[in-house]
């Protein structure tokens, strides 16, 4: 039987040398001697280990984790939910359905979520709440943990440990009773103009927008409410509009902010999908639908005429709708915006960090 032939590591050793030099030659530019390749080495490893010591940055980010607008399933793009991601602490402003796999596929860890802050209690922003308990619950993670929210959000909390107690109850399944300690959660139903923290030095203000219209002073008015926020932390400043149409106290909420995350549509291209969807929808359901779509919700110059007046930094625009691929949405809503506001203005998508 014939040996194989291995090389010694007598010429195996340059073989390593030369690849070594081509791929530093490659990214730092010639490495003419043995000496010169030690420096370079050193010099990079100084720069991993400065790169590992220097402190994280705790300015907040915003993760567009759903960009679709409204109930209708999108195979394309998620419902509505959103990430604050500052250091490893995650907030999440609005949890529509999804919303767990979407933090997963952000690279995001369900234990680090410290709070949920609800813009509204429409299904499309709030379906994933019961995932976000219920999968904390079941994943042991008993730290802090508030959801913030307009008034019923404590009535909705409720509902879904309700909802939750067979599986609580069953725990791990033997007669020992291990995993049925009850879920704590802290609900604080929120107040217009009144801040409140969702994480050191992050700060949260909401107003009362206007994707709800009931008559002033009625029980409607009083037991129904949707916000828009500002949010501040580390020198930066990011509004999210949630569900408004017009608002001049968006508006106001909005000024000077270094971003705007705003819902946007296209009111003549929702009016012609719903038409195919439903073409025997009875008349009085039309007018009041699309009543709703064009008092409660912003138009591509809506949001041009807030961001201009407010002297934004930048827009993204998020909760499409229609929710088409990024280049129709691109083309579908940013010459709207760009026609009042001369900034920069992207259409997120899922997964977007800004």
């Amino acid at each position: 039987m014939s040996k194989t032939n291995r090389p010694s590591s007598s010429r195996a050793r340059p073989c390593i040398l030369d690849d070594l030099r081509s791929t530093l030659t490659r990214r730092f530019g010639p490495v003419r001697t043995p000496l010169h390749m030690i420096a370079v080495l050193a010099a990079l490893i100084v720069g991993m280990v400065g790169a590992v010591a220097e402190p994280a940055s705790h300015a907040p980010v915003w993760v567009t984790l759903g960009t679709a607008g409204g109930p209708n399933p999108n195979p394309l793009r998620s419902q509505p939910a959103n990430a604050l991601l500052v250091g490893q602490d995650v907030v999440l402003f609005d949890v529509g359905d999804g919303a767990v796999e979407k933090l997963a596929q952000a690279g995001l860890k369900l234990e680090n979520v410290k709070a949920v802050v609800l813009s509204h209690l429409h299904m499309d922003h709030a379906a994933g709440l019961e995932g976000v308990i219920g999968l904390r619950w079941q994943n042991s993670s008993r730290g802090p943990f508030t959801v913030y929210g307009p008034p019923g959000t404590k009535t909705m909390v409720d509902g879904i440990i309700a909802a939750l107690q067979p599986s609580i109850g069953a725990g791990y399944g033997f007669d020992n009773g291990f995993g049925k300690d009850p879920i704590e959660i802290r609900v604080q139903e929120i107040e217009a103009a009144m801040p409140f923290d969702v994480l050191p030095d992050i700060t949260v203000k909401a107003v009362e927008n206007t994707h709800y219209t009931f008559s002033p002073g009625s029980e409607d008015a009083k037991r129904y409410k949707s916000f828009s926020f500002r949010i501040q932390g580390d020198g930066r400043t990011i509004v999210y509009t949630g569900d408004t149409g017009p608002s001049d106290a968006v508006t106001e909420l909005a000024k000077g902010a270094d971003l705007l995350i705003s819902e946007v549509q296209d009111l003549s291209a929702l009016e012609k999908i719903i038409r195919q969807r439903a073409p025997n929808m009875p008349a009085p359901v039309w007018n009041n639908l699309t009543a709703h779509l064009r008092q409660h919700h912003l138009s591509a110059e809506d949001v041009g005429k807030i961001a201009k007046t407010a002297r934004v930094g930048r827009v993204v625009l998020t909760h499409l709708g229609p929710a088409p691929p990024e280049a129709i949405a691109e083309k579908l809503f940013v010459p709207g915006v760009k026609s009042i506001f001369d900034g920069p203005v992207v259409v997120a998508e899922d997964l977007g960090r800004y």
